[in-house]
């Protein structure tokens, strides 16, 4: 199976460079099964990380965009790379692919593993927002808590020591005072710094790489034939009846 994982910003012309998205590339197929191949990718516009409400809303048209690409270009499912999952109901409006969004993936299967789990974020800006996610997949009864690290999207591979003392020691503030029974990497950048086993030996509870997360959500739907509902994300009443969002014939 073909897997695309979409970086919903220009990454490769930004700070962590092409290098960086191949690198992803090759930890996402070490982590994949036998016969499935992921291919990253980056939107051409857009922020260089999100980190807002604003900033993910920008990021939303080339993700869409990259999406509908991705699926007339023959790939089997799509991950939306960012923790907030920006764009994942209207991408699933336009495509019957799968498309995988990494936190609802990560709180799904975080929600198995214990009575409570804890999300990991960047900045104390951003907690509403994740404990908004959560709702939104139906698990809000299961958070115990978002703490955030304060360590800005960009410098967290800078000092990959001081991110580690600040995820261990942020996480077993969550175990300890919070009541949580495992951890989420609430940044997709935390994710790729492959560092779970190490946090979860450390604090004695699961934390759950998003990205990894959401590999595994991808490969199982295709696996089993399934893909997201056409009854909870049917396809825009305008593209229906052949017209363009503006309400053009595009026939």
């Amino acid at each position: 199976m073909r897997i695309a994982y979409v970086v919903p910003g220009p990454m490769s012309r930004g700070p962590m460079g092409a290098a960086e998205m191949a690198r992803r590339e090759r930890l996402l197929n070490s982590w994949a099964f036998p016969g499935t191949e992921v291919k990253v990718m980056d939107v051409p516009t857009g922020p260089a990380s999100i980190e807002s409400a604003y900033e993910e809303a920008l990021s939303v048209p080339p993700t869409l965009d990259m999406v509908m690409a991705c699926a007339r270009d023959g790939f089997d499912a799509a991950i939306i790379g960012c923790f907030g999952d920006p764009g994942l109901e209207a991408a699933r409006e336009l495509v019957r692919m799968p498309v995988i969004g990494p936190c609802e993936s990560a709180m799904l299967l975080a929600a198995g593993l214990g009575h409570r789990f804890s999300v990991l974020t960047i900045f104390d800006s951003l907690i509403a927002g994740q404990e908004m996610l959560a709702r939104r997949a139906g698990v809000s009864d299961k958070l115990a808590s978002v703490r955030a690290t304060n360590i800005p999207v960009l410098d967290l591979m800078r000092d990959p020591a001081r991110s580690r003392e600040r995820l261990i020691e942020m996480a077993g503030a969550c175990v300890r005072e919070d009541r949580a029974d495992a951890v989420i990497f609430g940044c997709m950048t935390m994710s790729f710094l492959d560092m779970g086993e190490e946090v979860s030996a450390a604090v004695g509870v699961p934390a759950v790489n998003a990205g990894r997360a959401a590999l595994k959500h991808a490969e199982t739907l295709v696996s089993m034939g399934l893909t997201h509902s056409a009854t909870a994300w049917p396809l825009p009443a305008k593209m229906a009846a052949g017209l363009s969002a503006d309400g053009i014939c595009v026939a």
